[in-house]
């Protein structure tokens, strides 16, 4: 662990003693002066602490930059160089509260946990919805918050699978890329929010968008907004050196060049293209530079590229020589700066690592990642002989676009735990970044995981939820805390993989597949007929890596698609997950009911939202399945029935988005192209309709 953490307000929990501070009292305000020199970014968290004091008593404190320390009360906020990485002190003498950090993020950071643990701000508050408690006056008796060097070294979040925050607010820019979501480009201020939101988490580092372009100006913006945040600005894994297909394809586009994406058939091209985005993304402070080679969208280079050698072997070697370029690139391009290299072992490559056939450039971190639906590492990650030349990470999902979680939570924070428990045993505990999708379906998740990065020795998931429950809610903080353990326990996992197979994504492609088969057995009359093979309740992805598992990209995928159920036993398992977010949901309703109007507004966006969401997708599923089955037999009769039923339950998943979609939120789901509602809606009401024609017009089946 890299060092210690204390808290103490009140009674000083072994410190110091530590004395009493008036912020703001009928008679005064306290300033805030941050030191001279102190970077950007401690200015900023400065601000948002004098608005946050603004939010809570209706006046704000003055924000002084530099000069001679005002008399009387005041906020003084200054760096005292040579302390542990991030740490900091926040303590009260002479009426004085003095912030000070070990480096200038831990001022920062200071800053931040004077908030959330003093003047009790949510740092998710813009999110969450939650703002602070209304006080005409902020005084304490003693303060003292005290923080060594975090568990994890680098902590941040991953903003991908972001259709909603590209089209929820006005676009800042249009992207060129030739791929069905992320054409805006996220607005300004939705940036700005996902940043502050960052930092007041005390997370250091950020990858802003799915497949940046920094040669456009719109997305070099996201990078800007984040960089003056003080954070490491990182990239995607599908994008090297900040270079992704769609990247390339631009550059040699404004060129009057059509070349195909590949290392392998264009290795100039490539290199060129590295060099002249590096050059761009060198002008940040905090880079770590993100070395590999993957293809188009997030897909290995070989499916780019029919030339590129069949044996893993081989795909290794090339794999290898690219990163090796890039580090000569980069010596080249900021041969003076210090650089941090990092490269994420996501499908292909964690097989491929795992073979040996990787040969990754000493300093680099090495980041394993999960299976997807954050439940557990990918098999490399126990396998791989860490090189002490080496560091390790990890990369987890709380979202995910495709199989979710995206539009409900889904990972508890005792398996949160588990995982990053087992990264700092296993040598993999000096990185950590989180895919958090659009961000406000997981504050819960991020929140945890907030807490647990920082300090995980200690770290009590269980307890850690009775507090969050009982910080947010005034009332039934046992039964809500319940409803939560009921929800995330709703959950049904594989019998093979013990994963989740029935996420939010999961279902809707499931569902999916389903109503497809039945329309064409519908329209081409191959009704009675049985099915042609049996269906899981998550559809042909199994199927497919199945077929190809002598692919490295589709062995490294394999934990994260289940291996096919029948469908009765199917049906039951999604009746079962049906029945346990029901229980959640009443247990939410019944809570919100008696709860103050703020903090039912809370527990119904973030617990009962999703339970009703998830129940209701689970009814349609269940009866999709059922359906499926009557056709197949030839009842049409009971085919048509349960089609009616699915449509009955998925038609209440509109009312409820709406519901959830208020206030700022209004157009949350305006970006919803993935896990489209209304197109399910259409198609699951376009099969029952002609199931029932069937039925009329064939009354002897």
């Amino acid at each position: 662990m890299r060092g210690c953490w204390l808290l103490a307000l009140v009674c000083g929990a072994g410190l110091a003693r530590a004395e009493g501070f008036a912020f703001v009292t009928e008679s005064h305000v306290a300033p805030i002066l941050v030191a001279a020199g102190e970077p950007e970014f401690v200015r900023l968290a400065a601000e948002d602490l004098a608005s946050d004091v603004l939010t809570i008593t209706g006046r704000r404190p003055d924000v002084l930059q530099g000069g001679a320390v005002p008399e009387g009360a005041c906020v003084t906020i200054a760096t005292r160089a040579g302390g542990a990485w991030e740490s900091y002190r926040v303590s009260a003498a002479g009426g004085r509260l003095r912030i000070e950090g070990g480096d200038a993020r831990g001022t920062m950071f200071g800053v931040y946990a004077f908030i959330e643990q003093v003047l009790k701000v949510d740092p998710l508050g813009f999110w969450s919805g939650r703002v602070p408690a209304k006080r005409a006056e902020l005084t304490w008796r003693e303060v003292a918050l005290e923080a060594g060097a975090p568990s994890f070294k680098y902590r941040g979040w991953f903003i991908n699978d972001e259709d909603l925050l590209t089209e929820w607010q006005e676009s800042a820019g249009r992207r060129d890329i030739d791929y069905p979501y992320y054409g805006q480009v996220v607005s300004r201020e939705a940036m700005e929010r996902v940043a502050e939101a960052l930092v007041r988490c005390r997370f250091n580092l950020i990858i802003p968008a799915s497949f940046i372009d920094i040669r456009n100006p719109p997305e070099a913006a996201l990078i800007d907004v984040c960089a003056r945040r003080g954070v490491f600005v990182s990239q995607h894994h599908v994008e090297p050196m900040g270079v992704s297909a769609f990247t390339y394809f631009n550059y040699w586009k404004a060129r009057g060049r059509e070349l195909k994406y590949s290392y392998h058939s264009h290795p100039q091209e490539v290199r060129e293209v590295w060099r002249a985005v590096a050059e761009r993304w060198a002008a940040y402070p905090n880079v770590i530079w993100q070395l590999g080679l993957r293809g188009v969208a997030d897909r290995p280079m070989w499916q780019a590229d029919a030339n590129v050698p069949q044996s893993d072997a081989e795909r290794g070697r090339i794999i290898s020589e690219a990163m090796a370029d890039q580090v000569r690139i980069l010596d080249e391009v900021c041969p003076r700066q210090p650089r941090l290299l990092s490269t994420t072992l996501w499908a292909e490559g964690s097989v491929l690592n795992q073979q040996g056939h990787l040969k990754i450039p000493e300093g680099t971190i090495v980041v394993f990642a999960d299976n997807s639906p954050g439940w557990k590492w990918q098999r490399d990650f126990y396998e791989t002989p860490r090189h002490p030349k080496n560091t390790y990470g990890v990369y987890y999902h709380h979202g995910l676009i495709g199989s979710g979680p995206h539009l409900a939570q889904g990972v508890p924070p005792h398996k949160t735990h588990e995982l990053l428990r087992a990264a700092a045993e296993r040598g993999a505990g000096d990185y950590a970044i989180f895919n958090v999708a659009n961000v406000r379906e997981f504050v819960l998740g991020i929140d945890a995981t907030a807490k647990m990065t920082w300090r995980l020795e200690g770290y009590d998931p269980d307890a850690w939820l009775d507090a969050w429950v009982a910080e947010r809610f005034s009332l039934r903080q046992p039964e809500i805390a319940n409803a939560y353990r009921i929800y995330f326990n709703a959950y049904q996992l594989h019998d093979v993989q013990k994963v989740p197979f029935l996420l939010d994504g999961q279902m809707f492609g499931a569902g999916g597949k389903v109503l497809s088969d039945m329309a064409k057995k519908l329209r081409e009359g191959h009704v009675g007929k049985g099915a042609d093979k049996e269906r899981s309740a998550d559809g042909d992805a199994a199927a497919e890596v199945q077929a190809k598992a002598a692919d490295a990209f589709y062995e490294g995928l394999n934990d994260m698609h289940p291996k096919p159920l029948g469908r009765r036993t199917s049906v039951k398992r999604v009746a079962a997950q049906r029945a346990g977010f029901g229980l959640a949901a009443l247990h939410a309703a019944a809570a919100a009911a008696r709860l103050p109007a703020a903090e039912a507004v809370t527990l119904r966006d973030n617990l009962l939202y999703p339970a009703r969401f998830m129940e209701r997708t689970s009814a349609w599923l269940e009866r999709l399945l059922t359906a499926a089955e009557a056709l197949d037999v030839g009842d049409t009769a009971a085919c048509a029935r349960e089609l009616e039923a699915a449509e009955a339950a998925f038609a209440e998943l509109p009312a409820l988005a709406e519901a959830y979609c208020h206030g700022p939120w209004k157009e949350w789901y305006r970006g919803c192209k993935k896990l489209n509602i209304a197109a399910k809606l259409a198609a699951t009401r376009q099969v029952a309709k002609a199931a029932r024609e069937w039925v009329t017009d064939s009354p002897a089946l």
